[in-house]
């Protein structure tokens, strides 16, 4: 289930340098006892966007769901999942998120944190469920895996709301005869354009438009296009919820135009990582040893369950290939599998029929499975024209499907020669992180710090990235 917890303080507000903007921050704890989720240490700031820089709409937040005036059945499925106390975004974020008349908003904050449950309650606030079959609220998501988690934490949240239909919008999922019937979708954007020009999902009735993952959505290189094509096509009254783990400069600022005066909430760089994972690095003696040092691993990977990333469809496959005629039970995901095999797969992976998953990007962003303790790097993420510069922000992602709500995490990145060092030192700086290596030479201390993390109630303290505050 989607990101949550923690503790509510009497936030202070102060002004910014410029008198169009109000910004707040605090420091949550570790931890909260009264929560089934946990935030780690951050500070969130919050900017008002010119609509509410008024004496009138105050920054505020909530210390309990219930002060937020939601309607009881959705209370109700809150209690059902356990969700005592607003996470740290919730608390913030909801307050504005809910206000009348409706406002944008764009909200970054680490995994594991709160936001899919935090969009999610708006737009079941948002609906009007005496119209069961209009689509009211429509959430934007970049991989089929993705949408179909998303769905999946709508309906369990709102198992209370009666006449609640939710759909995904993905492709070979929706009846051509019969278009989209339910109030709340969640799909791809490729497919919700598609649907929308045929005539088979009414858009003219919906209020609320979410993007998940928006850095890699608005991207230009991504799906920007389509993202914008879709928003086109809306009301132009909607209203737009931006969330994602990371905003590059570039794709924040065009995300304030696709989001026209929206409230901002945003954690500073060095506080991205996600403290609860040890973050290692194996340096290779060679690109070829690569495949034997992955296998040796096998054991630790099996504890809980992993998911290893690879540049490449083709390598993936052949990776899986090799590691089953070496009698390894592993699986693979990616781009190239039909929708239903995907389904099946990562359905495999979520229930622990299928421990070790091999994938590409498509599982980078969002998923969440709560077994998974480790995460390898196989190939280092890149970008550009011929992989010219590592990928901080899909590094980040990608070791975000491990170490969820607190739990001990294990992130190993296989370095072999200059390039791949160098890239991965990089990403090291670009979030303050202390990398821990590990030897291929010296196995039983490999297993030991690896072991002893996974196998620990929380990560240690001196495996943290470093952070600063402000």
């Amino acid at each position: 289930m989607a990101d949550q917890a923690n503790q509510a303080n009497t936030p202070g507000v102060a002004p910014d340098s410029t008198p169009a903007a109000a910004t707040a921050t605090e420091t949550a704890p570790d931890v909260h006892q009264d929560s089934n989720l946990v935030d780690n240490e951050y500070e969130v700031e919050v900017k008002l966007s010119d609509l509410q820089n008024d004496q009138e709409s105050p920054l505020y937040s909530v210390s309990s769901f219930e002060q937020l005036g939601l309607p009881k059945p959705i209370n109700d499925g809150l209690l059902a999942m356990n969700f005592k106390k607003p996470s740290k975004i919730q608390e913030r974020a909801l307050p504005l998120m809910l206000s009348n008349p409706p406002r944008n908003m764009i909200a970054q904050s680490q995994s594991g944190t709160g936001k899919t449950a935090a969009f999610v309650l708006t737009a079941l606030s948002r609906v009007d469920l005496s119209k069961p079959t209009q689509p009211q609220a429509l959430i934007l998501a970049p991989s089929r895996e993705l949408a179909r988690q998303i769905q999946m934490v709508v309906q369990t949240i709102g198992q209370f709301c009666e006449n609640l239909i939710v759909e995904a919008a993905i492709p070979g999922n929706i009846s051509r005869t019969a278009g989209v019937k339910s109030s709340v979708v969640v799909g791809t954007p490729g497919t919700v354009m598609d649907l929308v020009r045929r005539r088979q999902f009414d858009v003219s009735q919906l209020k609320l438009l979410i993007i998940d993952e928006a850095d890699n959505m608005l991207d230009q290189q991504g799906m920007g296009e389509q993202c914008v094509r879709v928003k086109s096509m809306l009301p132009p009254t909607i209203q737009i919820l931006l969330f994602s783990a990371t905003f590059p400069e570039k794709v924040m600022q065009y995300a304030e135009r696709y989001a026209p005066n929206a409230n901002q909430m945003k954690l500073k760089q060095q506080e991205l990582t996600v403290k609860g994972i040890s973050q290692m690095y194996m340096d290779c003696p060679d690109e070829r040893e690569k495949y034997d040092i992955l296998c040796k691993l096998y054991g630790l990977m099996t504890i809980g369950s992993s998911v290893i990333f690879v540049k490449t469809r083709e390598s993936a496959t052949e990776i899986q290939r090799r590691m089953e005629a070496d009698g390894h039970k592993v699986s693979a995901l990616h781009g190239a599998y039909e929708g239903a095999n995907r389904d099946a797969v990562l359905d495999d992976f979520r229930s622990g029929r299928s421990k070790v998953l091999i994938t590409t990007n498509v599982l980078a962003r969002g998923i969440d499975v709560s077994s998974v303790s480790m995460v390898i790097n196989y190939d280092i993420p890149m970008k550009g024209a011929g992989d010219r510069e590592p990928d901080a922000e899909t590094y980040l992602h990608r070791i975000g499907r491990t170490g969820r709500f607190g739990r001990v995490g294990v992130s190993i990145s296989f370095v072999y020669d200059r390039k791949s060092f160098e890239s991965l030192a990089k990403i090291a700086d670009y979030y303050g992180i202390d990398l821990i290596q590990l030897s291929p030479d010296d196995w039983d201390a490999t297993e030991k710090k690896v072991q002893d993390v996974i196998k620990s109630s929380r990560a240690k303290a001196d495996y943290a990235p470093n952070v600063t505050s402000g």
